[in-house]
């Protein structure tokens, strides 16, 4: 019998497993979270790697 999840789900999984065990914190959570969608390759990658390119973006300009 072959099992096969996707990535995204995956690494969901372990996130959800690691906030309720409260090994990381909400918002490594997020960004885990996030690196999930891109690693996956999922319809979201495009949109959440334009809006991470995006964020470091403006944290880089900040003065």
């Amino acid at each position: 019998m072959v099992f096969t999840a996707s990535a995204a789900l995956v690494l969901g999984a372990i996130t959800v497993i690691l906030i309720r065990a409260q090994r990381v914190s909400t918002g490594s959570a997020v960004l885990v979270w996030l690196s999930g969608f891109t690693v996956a390759s999922t319809g979201l990658a495009g949109p959440v790697n334009s809006a991470l390119t995006a964020l470091a973006h403006a944290l880089a300009t900040i003065h």
